[in-house]
């Protein structure tokens, strides 16, 4: 006789709290470590919870901190709160303006619906290797500054993002903000994905980002890719192939098939093989690499 065991629909028991101010939260941070949770938007976190893939002792609420929710100009950074709901970016004027990049990839992100609850913090620091916006950051050069009752610090993308789920934050630390650097002249970013249905996770992504000198030579590079590993991926090596070439055709194939066949790692899934997926980052590089080329001629500093 086969015995069918269904999955449980309801999280282990855990306890709720919803601090007042941040140095509350950062308390039972720090009394808790990892056996205590932020809850956010929830989007990611409480099915989790409910698979009891994630098991809480203590959820802290943190809806409440409104410190931590704005977009603003620090100097010539873009300043991010980290409990700024994913929707407020999609339509905030200073981001389009500032960072066309995330503004064209923040449509991308699941659905309205999730968009409205979801937050900027909480997507980085779950660090889903499906994720448009830790690859968005990568690609940008972020600093993202994480707090505890011992201080606060910034750290670089590059060294956040630590593999599947995982990230630099030490157990009693919090993602509080996100600093996003301008762009140089003469600069153009494309993103763009392939989902089976809008919404879906996408099979694949890549965020590019591109400089061009007065003579339209590219000076610097960046293509990053999701669901290409264990995190996002950064195509270093066709990143190079594009420096000091102009933006022909077979360079930017060169860069595609590169990245494609050497520097990505799909791991597949029940919709696409990882064969299908590297058809498609090379599909997805070549058209994002051809658009952020012509924004990069086109492109107007900022007012």
């Amino acid at each position: 006789m086969t015995v069918y065991r269904s999955l449980t629909m309801k999280p282990a028991s855990f306890d709720y709290t919803a601090p007042a101010s941040l140095d509350e939260a950062l308390a039972l941070k720090a009394q808790h470590g990892d056996e205590a949770k932020f809850l956010a938007g929830g989007q990611s976190l409480i099915p989790a919870m409910n698979f009891r893939l994630v098991q809480a002792a203590v959820l802290v609420d943190v809806n409440g901190l409104r410190g931590l929710d704005y977009i603003r100009l620090e100097g010539s950074e873009l300043r991010l709160g980290a409990m700024t709901r994913q929707r407020r970016l999609e339509r905030d004027a200073l981001v389009a303006r500032h960072s066309p990049l995330l503004h064209e990839a923040m449509p991308w992100v699941a659905h309205p619906q999730i968009r409205n609850r979801g937050t900027l913090g909480g997507s980085l620091a779950h660090a889903d290797p499906a994720a448009e916006l830790p690859v968005v950051a990568a690609a940008l050069g972020a600093r993202l500054r994480a707090q505890s009752l011992r201080g606060d610090r910034w750290i670089s993308a590059d060294d956040f993002f630590r593999g599947l789920f995982t990230t630099d934050l030490a157990s009693d630390e919090m993602l509080v903000e996100v600093a996003l650097p301008p762009l140089p002249p003469r600069t153009g970013t494309a993103f763009t994905e392939f989902a089976r249905r809008r919404g879906d996770y996408a099979l694949m992504g890549v965020a590019a980002v591109v400089t061009l000198d007065e003579n339209d030579v590219c000076q610097r590079a960046q293509l990053v890719y999701l669901n290409a590993g264990e995190g996002a991926v950064t195509a270093r090596q066709a990143a190079a192939l594009l420096q000091g070439q102009a933006p022909s055709a077979s360079v930017i194939e060169a860069a595609a098939a590169t990245a494609a066949d050497n520097e990505i790692n799909p791991m597949g899934n029940v919709h696409a093989s990882p064969e299908y997926q590297r058809h498609l980052a090379r599909v997805l590089t070549r058209r994002a690499l051809r658009q952020a080329f012509e924004r990069a001629r086109t492109s107007t500093p900022p007012s």
